[in-house]
């Protein structure tokens, strides 16, 4: 793939570093997200920056513009799964695991055994485990399940060279106050919403009010609900998603590491305090075959700038125990095997109540965040 970073403009840098997430969720959001760049030095009008955002996505730089929602909670499961293919049987037992619809990524890693990464996402969790059944039935290979035990950090984000080199700008807190509701479920017209919006919002100078239009509902009621998503952790953030391949970031190691147990939840925060650490997880160890309980995902824009940033980790993880050569490992990906991304919609389905009662909740509570 084409790297741009070098083909990048000083008002493409600054909406990448700085609209990354805190993007206004409010009726005409690129008026304030404008002016904040212009507080920054980067003069332009919401609406350049409107079209700015358009061409970037049209160009490829950007893979979407808007919400990124948090499957884990709109509902099922999702597990990362590890897995031997015999080099001479590879495509076959690729084929066969990229049939499954519930196959959402697959990446080939640099590994002399488990060559085979892939993500399994379900709307009923019990599902996971039939899945790995029919997959090891099917290929004749063992799978191991790594479930994520605890979550430290989940924020790819990629900054470039360039103004406002930090990603600070935060215009999360403009529009209504809104307060997390106690439901675990999605009212069906929540589930349509966040259906509607996987996938990015239109970039247009009014994205909410065209999501309400398409919706048949209220661009207020949008508003106030992905703003109370955002702070419920059904959405992420808001703002620029970058392709990461565009913008040069081609090397991701996937580090692992043997970390002895009870120290886990004091080097969890610190690992993920490295700014350019984009995953990092607790999962289990599987005996004789995988021996490390830690992972923590890493980019660079080469091999070299790679391989410093393990090296960065290795220091931090040195700080809280010996760390020996065979305590710790770094998986490259040398091939993309499949990409479809989480099926959201099963998921939401699974997890939307449509009774009665749940809908009279839903309408009081979201009554109660207009007061």
């Amino acid at each position: 793939m084409k790297q741009v970073d070098a083909d990048l403009s000083s008002l493409d840098r600054a909406i990448i570093n700085a609209f990354q997430g805190g993007f206004p969720v409010v009726e005409r959001p690129f008026e304030p997200a404008a002016a904040a760049l212009r507080e920054r030095g980067v003069d332009v009008t919401g609406s350049e920056l409107c079209d700015r955002i358009r061409e970037l996505d049209d160009e490829g730089v950007l893979t979407r513009f808007g919400a990124l929602v948090n499957a884990q909670e709109i509902g099922g499961n999702a597990t990362l799964v590890a897995m031997h293919a015999p080099p001479e049987r590879f495509d076959e037992v690729n084929e066969l695991v990229n049939s499954h619809l519930e196959v959402a990524h697959n990446y080939e890693r640099e590994h002399p055994h488990l060559n085979m990464w892939f993500v399994v996402s379900v709307a009923d969790e019990d599902r996971i485990e039939e899945v790995l059944a029919e997959i090891e039935e099917e290929t004749g290979q063992p799978t191991y399940n790594l479930p994520k035990i605890r979550e430290f950090r989940v924020e790819a984000k990629f900054l470039v060279d360039g103004p406002i080199p930090e990603g600070d700008i935060d215009l999360s807190g403009l529009g209504p106050d809104v307060e997390a509701s106690d439901r675990t479920t999605l009212t069906p017209e929540e589930r349509d919403l966040i259906l509607e919006i996987q996938g990015g919002l239109p970039i247009t100078e009014t994205p909410y009010a065209d999501v309400a239009e398409a919706l048949g509902a209220d661009v207020d009621w949008v508003i106030r609900t992905i703003k109370r998503f955002n702070l419920e952790g059904k959405v992420r953030r808001v703002g620029v998603i970058p392709n990461h391949y565009a913008l040069g970031y081609t090397e991701n190691g996937m580090t692992v590491w043997n970390v002895p147990d009870e120290l886990v939840p004091q080097v969890g925060p610190e690992i993920a305090s490295l700014g350019f650490v984009t995953h990092c997880y607790q999962r289990p160890r599987h005996e004789g075959v995988w021996p490390y309980n830690f992972f923590a995902m890493t980019h660079g824009r080469s091999e070299a700038e790679s391989q410093q940033r393990i090296q960065e980790v290795r220091a931090k993880m040195s700080e809280f125990w010996d760390v020996e050569e065979d305590d710790w490992d770094s998986l490259f990906s040398t091939r993309i095997l499949k990409k479809t991304g989480i099926r959201l919609a099963d998921r939401a389905d699974a997890n939307t109540a449509e009774t009665a009662e749940t809908a009279e909740t839903a309408t009081t509570t979201d009554a109660a965040d207009t007061e």
